[in-house]
């Protein structure tokens, strides 16, 4: 590998599937603000819209991600004024 392309920042953080519920324990570089209590310690958390536990590829079942609030948010955002 090349040296100095790397990050030399990494960092116990917990992310946690949104559609789920489920978190894990894994290191990352990226930034958050959130925080939450896994497992006794407060760690940084960053929220994923799918993971491993969710994704149907992984669980073999269709699994419906609710959109809807998400898009009928951008529909009333950027609707056209009358």
């Amino acid at each position: 590998m090349k040296k100095g392309i790397h990050p030399e920042n990494y960092r116990l953080v917990v992310f946690r599937d949104m559609s789920n519920g489920h978190e894990f324990l894994s290191r990352s570089t990226a930034a958050t603000k959130e925080t939450t209590v896994f497992e006794g310690v407060e760690y940084p958390v960053i929220k994923l819209e799918i993971s491993n536990t969710s994704h149907p590829f992984y669980t073999g079942k269709n699994v419906l991600v609710d959109t809807a609030g998400r898009i009928d948010k951008f529909k009333k955002r950027y609707e056209k004024k009358k």
